[in-house]
């Protein structure tokens, strides 16, 4: 009986090997996007940022008290605290009894239509702390006495640009462009809360959570003094 000759299935081999071909490609394409995501991007850097906890900080880091806030440029919450708290907590840091550290966060990020005002103030925030420290706090209160509303598209780069130069920012050429790029936006985005804290204004005096309710503000005599060395 002559014996079957087994032929190759070549085309079905290469089929096979292009299958996989593809599915590593597509594999790579999809952890690269990943990584993208979730990465941090740039980070700021200058005499006053804290990278690593990604903080604005001013005043003497030796001081006796260390006041920490969480702050949203979007949230109302946050504008009424300056406006109400700002000037004393300002004192606190001008006389060195306290050191001030502020984070910017982007949990209403959403709350602006194009979605992601809140990450480019913080960027721009940045961009100025990193660029001209001795004007970024007064770019700070320029920013809440100028907040858009909510459900709003937000300032444009432009309009934040003149509000820095309106506070006395030195905008150079690089900050503009830091500002106008969102250099720091993915930094900002890959900030958030700490664990316990429900909201923004988050406040934090000597590592004790200032207890507050939305609507009834703060009172800094009974609920700031208290917590200070």
């Amino acid at each position: 009986m002559a014996t079957a000759v087994r032929k190759t299935n070549w085309f079905a081999i290469w089929v096979s090997i292009a299958a996989v071909v593809v599915l590593v490609a597509v594999t790579g394409i999809v952890i690269a996007i990943n990584n993208k995501a979730s990465a941090p991007g740039a980070a700021p850097s200058g005499s006053i940022i804290d990278t690593d906890a990604g903080a604005v900080v001013f005043g003497d880091t030796g001081a006796a008290n260390v006041i920490e806030t969480y702050v949203d440029f979007l949230c109302p919450f946050c504008n009424q605290f300056e406006q109400s708290e700002g000037e004393q907590i300002k004192q606190l840091v001008d006389d060195g009894t306290a050191v001030l550290k502020v984070h910017p966060v982007t949990i209403l990020d959403e709350y602006t239509s194009p979605a992601g005002y809140s990450s480019r103030a913080a960027s721009a925030f940045f961009a100025v702390a990193a660029a001209d420290p001795d004007n970024a706090y007064a770019f700070m209160q320029a920013m809440y006495e100028n907040q858009p509303e909510e459900q709003s598209a937000g300032l444009t780069a432009d309009q934040i640009v003149q509000v820095a130069q309106n506070a006395g920012v030195n905008v150079t050429s690089d900050l503009k462009t830091a500002i106008t790029n969102n250099s720091y936006q993915s930094f900002a985005q890959s900030k958030g809360l700490p664990a316990d804290a429900q909201g923004t204004p988050t406040v934090i005096v000597n590592g004790t959570s200032v207890k507050w309710a939305q609507g009834a503000g703060f009172d800094f005599a009974t609920d700031i003094t208290p917590l200070l060395k």
